[in-house]
């Protein structure tokens, strides 16, 4: 095992993220991340930048957030429409799919089995398009403070990778960071309460059900529970577990990445279940947390098959499209 390789963790690669930021292995981690990319869509990285002081402190405020009453945190409510995918959203309001846009279809998938959780999303804070949505001032002082330090923080660390990104490709290091600014980002703080385990494994329930991001990559941090799943690529249907692994940024592509990437990066099928190997004297779930980091391109940047990924052999199997035609069509399904 090298350095830069640490391991594998059910088949995604673990990585010392940390020899690409000191320079001392670029090449080696960007090659490393690439292939851990184009074979599950997910890669594990330590190291990666993000201060764990930072990290621990994000978690409490996201603990405090969804600890407030209900009556409060409605106080910053998530709008009826999913394209503008700030504030809170209660239990069971927004439902996670794969490519169904269809409102009937919709309505009956919500209805069967809704998620249960509870999120607050916010994002750039000058965005016209989509403002944030805060607590009334004097209501959780400090929270909308340590949100947006935290929301740039990660931006920090989605560039570096962007880079590396960009270097396992062949490609300029900086060829992917100008259409990265941080403007059409979004930082979810997500709360699953504990709910019984069985209605979860009856699927009466779900936390997330199955689908893929929709952007360039998703940072994910989560807590020591569990439930992450990604669906096996040579087996369609079947999931395996994508546990945490003490100190990592667990990282994944997008649909988005995948389609600039003409389809050399796998964006993979993910979901949240009940933890693996669950053992419960109540018959409980415990209640989880975590907080991805969706990273977009600009919204209205045009955006074309990367270089290096097709040839005239193999040409690029996609139009050129904006983000914004892409995600907010997206967005739009979950609500």
């Amino acid at each position: 095992m090298s350095p830069v390789h640490l391991g594998d963790t059910k088949g995604i690669s673990v990585l010392d993220f940390g020899a690409f930021l000191d320079g001392s292995a670029k090449q080696e981690v960007a090659s490393a991340m690439l292939d851990s990319f184009k074979r599950v869509g997910f890669v594990y990285l330590v190291n990666h930048g993000i201060p764990q002081e930072k990290i621990d402190d994000m978690f409490q405020w996201s603990k405090r957030f969804f600890a407030q009453p209900t009556e409060v945190k409605q106080l910053a409510p998530h709008p009826p429409s999913g394209t503008h995918h700030r504030g809170y959203s209660a239990p069971g309001v927004e439902k996670v799919v794969q490519h169904v846009y269809d409102e009937a279809s919709l309505k009956d998938i919500r209805a069967k089995a809704p998620d249960m959780k509870e999120s607050f999303e916010c994002g750039w804070e000058d965005s016209v398009s989509m403002p944030n949505i805060w607590l009334p001032d004097g209501v959780l002082p400090g929270f909308k403070d340590a949100c947006m330090d935290f929301y740039w923080t990660c931006h920090k660390t989605e560039l570096q990778i962007l880079r590396a990104l960009s270097l396992g490709l062949g490609i300029s290091e900086d060829h992917l960071v100008p259409h990265h600014n941080g403007h059409d980002n979004q930082l979810r703080l997500l709360h699953y309460p504990s709910v019984p385990a069985r209605e979860l494994l009856d699927e009466k329930i779900t936390r997330i059900d199955a689908h893929s991001d929709f952007g360039s990559i998703t940072l994910l941090l989560q807590d020591d529970v569990g439930g992450l799943e990604i669906e096996d690529p040579s087996r369609p249907g079947s999931f395996t577990d994508a546990p945490p692994v003490p100190g990592a940024l667990i990282v994944n592509a997008g649909d988005f990445m995948m389609r600039w990437s003409n389809d050399v990066i796998r964006s993979t099928i993910h979901r949240v279940r009940a933890p693996p190997h669950l053992s419960s004297t109540d018959g409980m779930t415990p209640e989880r947390y975590s907080i991805p980091y969706f990273c977009s391109p600009d919204f209205f940047a045009v955006i074309e098959c990367l270089p290096g990924t097709y040839t005239e052999a193999s040409p690029p199997k996609y139009p050129s499209i904006s983000a914004n035609q892409y995600i907010l069509q997206r967005l739009a399904a979950t609500y």
